[in-house]
């Protein structure tokens, strides 16, 4: 096993390695450097939770997180986006396991589950959230 760049302090986290062997994305430990970044460090906790991602061009992608690496690339299984319309009710899109570039995060907040079960999604109309403008 190859060894990482020379860091003082090193923690694990899960990363994807390669795509699918009969149909299943295989995901192993990984050695992350602790600088890598504060995002990071609180992804750690949200592991094998219910997550909503908001993308930095609007969209809404709601998943359980499988595993993430140092520059944020996070991995979410049996995960759909809600499409929100103003006319409409919330329209949800299965999308199954999905990769997220790290580059295109702007939120990653966990789901009180029990909560979002009792939401009417088909009831909320609202407006779709603009893109990130720089």
């Amino acid at each position: 096993r190859a060894r990482p760049p020379t860091c003082s302090s090193y923690r694990f986290c899960r990363v994807q390695t390669h795509g699918p062997v009969d149909g299943v994305h295989h995901v192993r430990d990984s050695v992350n450097c602790e600088h890598s970044g504060t995002m990071a460090a609180m992804l750690e906790g949200l592991v094998d939770k219910v997550v909503q991602v908001i993308t930095n061009d609007g969209r809404v992608i709601v998943g359980l997180l499988k595993g993430f690496d140092q520059t944020t690339n996070v991995i979410l299984d049996e995960c759909h986006e809600r499409v929100f319309s103003g006319s409409t009710g919330v329209e949800q899109v299965m999308l199954g396991l999905y990769i997220v570039r790290g580059d295109n995060i702007a939120v990653v907040g966990e789901v009180d589950e029990e909560l979002d079960a009792e939401l009417d999604l088909a009831a909320i109309v609202a407006e779709p959230l603009k893109p990130v403008v720089h």
